[in-house]
Formats: structure tokens, C-alpha cells, sequence
């Protein structure tokens, strides 16, 4: 399902942005022009990833509370202590609108 979450001038190069399209916590990361979109809570402390810290350089967020870093490309956590992935979601840019695919239950 196809869910317009926000105006793409609302996240800055470098930034993030929170959103519950349909009640799913979503992080929406702006890396260098591109936009990714993943699940918004860590898979090991249940924190919101968007009160953490992106890293352009690597692609990636990490958790504020225990410092897990996810993958913005596949969800793979990749430090621990997280070893479960993050779900991540299909975003389009139409217009200055950007849309994330949520997944038919």
C-alpha cells in the first residue's frame, strides 16, 4: 500500500524525519539526495532510531541508546548490539511528495 508521508523539502540533506503512516513507525533518512525509509524502532532496545544518529558516509543510523547501527539500504544490523534487522520500506519521490510502501496485511 502506497502512503504520501510527507513534502521532500521537509528533510534536509543529512537529516530525518519521523512518520507513522497508518500507525507504522517509519524513519525517513535524506543521504545525499537520496531517500531511504525504515522501520523506526531499534530491534534491540525498542528506541526510536530517529532520536539517534545518521551517518551519510556509511549509509546508515545508529540507536541512542545502545548504539546498534542498522543498514539505511537493507535493515541489516550491522553493530551489536542489535542482531535482528530493522524492517525498511519502498519510497518514491513524486513531485515534492514522498510516498512509502507499507506492506497489504
Amino acid at each position: 500500500m502506497r502512503v504520501r508521508v510527507c513534502q521532500a523539502r521537509e528533510i534536509a540533506l543529512g537529516a530525518m524525519k519521523s512518520v507513522e503512516p497508518n500507525g507504522v513507525p517509519v524513519l525517513i533518512a535524506n543521504v545525499g539526495g537520496a531517500y531511504f525509509a525504515v522501520g523506526d524502532v531499534c530491534s534491540h532496545a525498542r528506541s526510536r532510531l530517529s532520536d539517534g544518529y545518521l551517518h551519510e558516509d556509511a549509509c546508515t543510523v545508529e540507536c541512542p541508546t545502545h548504539n546498534a547501527i542498522f543498514s539505511l539500504q537493507t535493515g541489516e544490523a550491522l553493530e551489536f548490539p542489535a542482531d535482528e534487522p530493522i524492517p525498511t520500506y519502498g519510497i518514491e519521490l513524486v513531485g515534492d511528495d514522498l510516498y512509502v510502501n507499507l506492506p497489504d496485511d
